[in-house]
């Protein structure tokens, strides 16, 4: 008997366009190794070098005899060339997860004219992308608050790319990670607009840092919220409620508005510094391969390179 094909809906749709966008974008990096320093031409899947001694296959460095190293980890041949007793060390080589988490409160939804995505789509296709790289890599992956546990299949993207895709922009409960996310020394990418008061975003990442978490912050902003560019008779409706503003000339609120989201931006640098979490800007009008190479070097490793501003 034939068997009636699945309908494709638009979701399934959205998330397979999603994927394939993100493996595009994946394609013209090497894989990403979760806080790995070192960056090979050729990286053998599922090995993972966190430049750390241990017990592993790959040799990391020689090192001087220290008093209680065992007699088995001398290296007696590169000892007998020099005048002291050299220890070999290997590298240490484990699995891990990259965790991934996207905003999805109602401003996330926004589109300006000035941009051709909203702030959500652009924030789960970092996130797809960031996916696919670490999946190359062999690392684990999972979305946070996504029913699927961590995995490193392609089955696993595959279901990611869905989650994203069919999930819309309208919890403000999801303005901010839960709390509840507690998987020590965990590497946690956070990617929103962040946009809710500072006193309760420092809260939440308070909780988040005290239970250990790495978090890697990407603030995801439309280019009329960083510019404010209009004037004229303009009313402002607020997404997640009725409020409404109507101003006479716009204009006028453009200088105390940039200062003010100045003033917020600052505020969310200096709380994730004394964390010691990593801070990037993102607008969705340009180009989302640098804030990916950006997030690359700073899960790597390499905390000198950022995108559209200061690392903090």
């Amino acid at each position: 008997m034939a068997m009636r094909p699945e309908p494709v809906t638009d979701g399934a749709l959205k998330g397979f366009l999603l994927r394939e966008h993100a493996d595009r974008l994946a394609a013209a990096w090497p894989p990403l190794l979760i806080k790995a320093e070192r960056i090979a031409d050729t990286i053998v899947v599922g090995v993972h070098g966190r430049r750390k001694s241990g017990a592993g296959e790959d040799f990391w460095q020689y090192r001087p005899y220290s008093p209680g190293d065992p007699a088995a980890g001398i290296d007696w041949r590169k000892s007998a060339v020099g005048d002291r007793i050299l220890v070999r060390e290997n590298e240490w080589a484990a699995t891990n997860t990259l965790y991934l988490w996207v905003a999805r409160n109602a401003g996330m939804a926004y589109r300006s004219n000035a941009s051709d995505v909203t702030k959500y789509e652009r924030a789960a296709l970092i996130a797809a992308t960031l996916a696919v790289l670490a999946v190359k890599a062999g690392e684990r992956v999972a979305l946070i608050d996504s029913p699927f546990p961590p995995d490193q299949s392609r089955n696993a993207l595959v279901r990611l790319a869905h989650w994203l895709g069919t999930t819309s922009p309208d919890d403000e409960a999801a303005a901010l990670p839960p709390s509840s996310f507690a998987r020590r020394h965990a590497s946690l990418v956070m990617i929103g607009d962040f946009l809710r008061p500072v006193d309760e975003i420092a809260d939440r990442f308070r909780r988040l840092a005290d239970a250990g978490i790495k978090g890697h912050l990407v603030q995801v902003l439309d280019p009329a919220e960083e510019t404010f560019p209009f004037a004229g008779r303009t009313e402002f409706h607020e997404f997640s409620g009725p409020a409404r503003l109507l101003a006479g000339r716009a204009e006028n609120l453009r200088i105390a508005y940039v200062d003010r989201l100045a003033a917020h931006r600052e505020a969310i640098a200096q709380l994730t510094q004394r964390l010691g979490w990593n801070f990037l800007r993102h607008d969705t009008a340009r180009p989302v391969h640098a804030i990916i190479l950006a997030l690359y070097a700073l899960i790597g490793g390499q905390p000198q390179l950022t995108a559209q501003g200061r690392n903090r």
